[in-house]
C-alpha cells in the first residue's frame, strides 16, 4: 500500500500533476454599499470603497474599489480584508493605481465562497 508520498513520488514519475480543485479554499467578493459610482467624490469617500496598506483607516491608500467590482480575498485582520481588483472598474480606477490589492473595510464587501 502506498503513502501518500509514495503516492506523490509515482505521479512525478510519470509526469503527473496533482492539483486541488479549482474552488477550494477561494473566497470572492462584490463591492456594495458605498453610494452609486454617479455620485463619486474622492474628497467625501463616496462611490468607492478604500483600498489601503494595512488594515484599519488610518493606513495610507492606495486605490479604490467601486460598486459591484469583484474582488479576491486573501486574509483577514478583524474587519479588514485583504483583498485584489479582479473585474470591474478598479481595472481603470478614477483614482490610484490599476487593479488595486491591499485592505478593504468587510462591512462593503459581500463575499462569497470559503472566506477567512
Amino acid at each position: 500500500m502506498f503513502t501518500d508520498f509514495g503516492k506523490l513520488l509515482v505521479a512525478v514519475a510519470f509526469g503527473a500533476v496533482l492539483v486541488a480543485p479549482a474552488t477550494a479554499g477561494r473566497c470572492t467578493g462584490v463591492v456594495v454599499g458605498v453610494g452609486p459610482f454617479d455620485r463619486y467624490d474622492h474628497e467625501t469617500g463616496v462611490g468607492f470603497l478604500a483600498v489601503r496598506t494595512g488594515p484599519g483607516a488610518d493606513n495610507r491608500q492606495t486605490g479604490e474599489l467601486y460598486p459591484g467590482d469583484l474582488v479576491t480575498v486573501r486574509g483577514r485582520s478583524g474587519k479588514w480584508y485583504e483583498v485584489g481588483c479582479m473585474s470591474g472598474r478598479c481595472v481603470e480606477p478614477v483614482w490610484g493605481q490599476s487593479l488595486p490589492h491591499g485592505w478593504s473595510a468587510g462591512r462593503y464587501l459581500q463575499l462569497h465562497g470559503d472566506c477567512p
